[in-house]
């Protein structure tokens, strides 16, 4: 079986492959810095008009919640709940987006979400 003159049959020498290599770690480099990035994010997201916020990072890490005090009604728990659920979900979906905006050009890579 034939190799060529390089040895890595059709990448014609060392200096392709360099150039290969050069071209991964520069990859690599700007997939740490894009996860660096969605760690650092401050994502937020609200619901009920702004009665509760959820703050998350870009890996979906809730970092913060606040709940307004009329939010807070003891004979409707159940309310309070659901409102604590959608502003997370919205918080989610623009993490979702905030990740996809800095990952998706790496093919998925990274596999967080």
């Amino acid at each position: 079986m034939a190799y060529g003159r390089g040895g890595f049959g059709g990448f014609g020498g060392g200096n392709q492959m360099q150039q290969l290599m050069k071209q991964a770690q520069k990859m690599q480099e700007q997939m740490a810095q894009a996860q660096e990035e969605l760690e650092e994010a401050e994502i937020e997201g609200e619901s009920g008009s702004g009665l509760v916020k959820v703050v998350v990072n870009g890996k979906k890490v809730v970092k913060s919640i606040s709940i307004d005090p009329k939010a807070v009604d003891p004979d409707d728990v159940e309310m309070l709940e659901d409102l604590i659920v959608a502003a997370l979900n919205t918080a989610y979906e623009a993490a979702d987006e905030e990740y996809e905006e800095k990952m998706g050009k790496f093919g998925g890579a990274g596999g967080l979400i």
